[in-house]
């Protein structure tokens, strides 16, 4: 179910990628590009963590910041900024939307291969285990996704 969810996400960001244009500053100083790059470096990248991870060292430390946000479903929107490494570059070309897409694809199906103690370090919620890491992904990609749709409003 949460791989079918987070795929769906992914194929709705691939649909924009011919908005990528688009933009609203009333709505978010970035385009729509910016938001779909975004969100597939964030995917990629913690796909990778997890791949990387030693699950020995994982400890159940997720934050009560996490758990709230978990539970209602939703990140706010302006309270945090990118980090460096998930941040897109000045200029956003289709090509390397289209070929982050596909790496986010082959990345998410290996998910379920992992340990079930593999993570990510997030700044405010601590680790992610595989556990959680869908619930995540679903949550800051649809996050995006709003962001996106108010912009084409």
């Amino acid at each position: 179910m949460s791989l079918q969810k987070l795929t769906t996400t992914i194929n709705t960001l691939e649909y924009h990628i011919q908005n990528q244009e688009a933009n609203n500053k009333a709505i978010s100083k970035e385009n729509v590009a910016w938001h779909i790059d975004h969100s597939l470096k964030v995917i990629n990248n913690v796909c990778n963590a997890l791949k990387t991870s030693d699950p020995s060292t994982y400890s159940n430390n997720f934050s009560v910041l996490g758990k709230v946000f978990f539970t209602l479903g939703f990140f706010p929107r302006g309270k945090a900024k990118a980090p460096k490494h998930v941040k897109p570059p000045e200029v956003i070309l289709k090509e390397d939307l289209i070929v982050q897409i596909k790496e986010a694809k082959s990345n998410i199906s290996k998910i379920t291969d992992l340990d079930t103690n593999a993570y990510f370090k997030h700044p405010l919620f601590g680790h992610v285990n595989t556990k959680r890491v869908y619930r995540f992904l679903i949550l800051h990609t649809t996050h995006h996704l709003k962001i996106i749709k108010d912009i084409l409003k």
